[in-house]
């Protein structure tokens, strides 16, 4: 794993810890209903990227 990929390693799990935190929040308030499911998109991207990484 080179420079690159660990940086973009760190950078995937900062955004999977603030799209936790947004999901947990958009489900105890929900505003706009579609924020729940693109929320949960988002982050099933950030970790099927993350894994692609770490399995390398």
């Amino acid at each position: 794993m080179d420079k690159k990929d660990k940086k973009r390693l760190e950078v995937l799990q900062q955004k999977i810890s603030k799209l936790q935190q947004l999901l947990a929040a958009a489900k105890k308030q929900p505003d706009d209903p579609a924020d729940v499911p693109r929320l949960e998109k988002e982050l099933a991207a950030a970790h099927a990227e993350l894994t692609a990484l770490k399995k390398g």
